[in-house]
């Protein structure tokens, strides 16, 4: 081998390996940053005040290290946590939690994993809010709960760069023993407003049932028309039984004819007790009287 080959050789060998090193280096400077991201880059160590955009970024080669932070939306499953409402009901609540990074210097810096973090924090402000209020009012106002759930969770998590979008109550887990009460109560609320409409519409019926006898006292034909609709009524339906209304107030005045025609006649006494003698009463007897003797009558016997 010629000079001029060897040299050659050499030099195509320090072309591959300057090729190979600054294919090394570039993709060690080169980061991608996708649009739902943000690159936090640290230079020994130190943060450095500039955040990185989405796009194609550069940095020093070992020296920098770039942590890319996303701020979509993470939606957060807590798990269903007992705990013991105000009025000492044992119950088990699950929640859903909507939070994102917003500030990603402090979600690096000031937290180690703050997807965890946040979950923990969940957990115990769901069992404290739960505590506090009455079962009651878990179910009929979930909304005040989700506010306070997220006024509760929004507060240590401030420091951490995370913002709480909403927080759900998905469920609430009852005693057997406490679903057969709720239903038992509901049951008897439903029945007492069913006798409540009932009595009410009673009241109404009367008020215009009174109106309308009130109406027909005043014209005695009415009266009439309406007996003879009825029985119209009663007679499309083919009943083999025809029942006829029969006024009250003709059989009063038969009553009264009655009573007036017995009272005219003149009281007799029976045959029997006009015939027959009085019986003569005998007197009754006397007692049977004891044997007495007179002491004072005789002194000496007494003695």
């Amino acid at each position: 081998m010629t000079e001029e080959g060897f040299a050659m050789t050499v030099l195509l060998t320090m072309l591959v390996i300057l090729a190979l090193a600054t294919a090394v280096l570039a993709g060690n400077s080169l980061r991608q940053v996708q649009q739902y991201q943000r690159g936090v880059v640290l230079r020994f160590g130190r943060l450095l005040p500039n955040v990185r955009e989405p796009g194609l970024r550069v940095i020093v080669p070992f020296v920098d290290k770039m942590i890319k932070v996303s701020r979509r939306t993470v939606v957060l499953d807590i798990p269903a946590q007992s705990a013991i409402t105000r009025d000492n009901v044992s119950i088990g609540v699950d929640a859903v939690v909507y939070f994102r990074v917003d500030d990603v210097v402090k979600s690096v810096i000031n937290v180690e994993n703050y997807v965890q973090a946040t979950s923990q924090v969940a957990r115990t402000s769901l069992r404290s809010v739960i505590g506090r209020a009455d079962l009651d009012t878990l179910l009929s106002d979930r909304e005040q709960i989700n506010g306070e759930l997220k006024a509760v969770i929004d507060t240590p998590t401030e420091d951490w760069g995370i913002r709480i979008d909403r927080v759900e109550v998905k469920d609430i887990s009852l005693p057997e023993g406490m679903r057969r009460s709720m239903s038992r109560q509901a049951e008897a609320e439903r029945e007492r407003r069913a006798r409540v409409i009932a009595a009410d519409a009673e009241l109404r019926a009367s008020t215009k049932l009174a109106a309308a006898a009130q109406a027909m006292s005043a014209t005695p034909g009415a009266l009439q028309l309406r007996l003879l609709q009825t029985v119209a009524d009663v007679a499309t339906e083919k009943n083999s039984t025809l029942v006829m209304p029969f006024p009250v107030e003709m059989l009063r005045f038969f009553e009264h004819a009655t009573g007036i025609d017995q009272a005219s006649k003149p009281a007799e006494a029976p045959p029997e007790q006009r015939t027959a003698p009085p019986a003569e009463l005998e007197p009754p007897a006397a007692p049977p009287r004891a044997a007495t003797t007179d002491l004072r009558a005789d002194p000496e016997s007494a003695r």
